[in-house]
């Protein structure tokens, strides 16, 4: 991956350390954010050269940086301006005053929480509130230490805490919960995911039904003022 734009100076060679499994398969509906939707689990299988000495103490913090590469986007390019979505789509930012994906290097860095390690012949590392599409490249892995790097009385422009929506299931939703033997989790799951408003800002004044393949299911759901709907459950096919 290029450390500079092209003819400007030396580039280095970034080679993922592992992959993530994560029940976001697609972008529409991945967090927003690291930690907003703690039911959010996903786990880390680490390249088969990495053996039980690489992580051989991680266990023992609670939280851990993960560095990884924005790779559905990497197509689309990077952009100098941004419309985050906490501004309603009004306003632009510069990409390095946003978290945008559409990044220059397309690194990204979320702080998890560490639930577990499995060392067998792959090292296996359990994390819980991810923001990850499913099989995004991981490229390093660090410790989070909260008394240098917690600063909870620091600014934060436009980055702020926003109002949850109501999340509602319909009978029809919940008797497919039944019926696909779906757990407390995966509803936890779907009320936290739905509750962020996942919507693109252009899309927040349709009456549209919404399709988001969560897990090995798609689900529909429709936004009325500040509730969500879910009307059904169905078994994602791929195409």
């Amino acid at each position: 991956m290029p450390a500079s734009s092209e003819n400007s100076g030396p580039h280095w060679t970034i080679r993922p350390i592992g992959y993530i499994n994560s029940p976001y398969k697609q972008k529409f509906g991945v967090a927003r954010q690291p930690g907003l939707v703690p039911a959010a689990q996903a786990y880390i299988d680490l390249s088969t050269e990495f053996t039980a000495e690489c992580v051989r103490g991680l266990s023992d913090y609670e939280y851990i940086w993960v560095q990884f590469i924005f790779h559905a986007t990497i197509k689309d390019g990077w952009q100098p301006l941004i419309r985050p979505p906490k501004l309603g789509g009004k306003e632009k930012k510069g990409v390095f005053a946003t978290r945008s994906p559409h990044r220059p290097n397309h690194l990204g860095l979320s702080l998890v929480k560490l639930e577990r390690i499995e060392c067998n012949k792959q090292i296996r590392l359990y994390v819980s509130g991810v923001d990850f599409l499913d099989q995004t490249p991981v490229i390093d892995i660090k410790p989070y230490i909260p008394f240098v790097e917690a600063k909870p009385y620091a600014h934060s422009s436009f980055a702020h805490e926003r109002e949850l929506l109501t999340v509602h299931w319909s009978q029809h939703a919940l008797n497919q919960m039944q019926f696909f033997s779906l757990d407390f989790e995966y509803f936890q799951l779907v009320n936290q995911s739905l509750a962020q408003d996942p919507r693109p800002v252009h899309q927040h004044h349709t009456d549209k039904v919404f399709v988001m393949h969560l897990g090995n299911f798609d689900v529909l759901f429709q936004f009325r003022d500040k509730t969500v709907e879910v009307t059904g459950l169905r078994e994602h096919v791929g195409i």
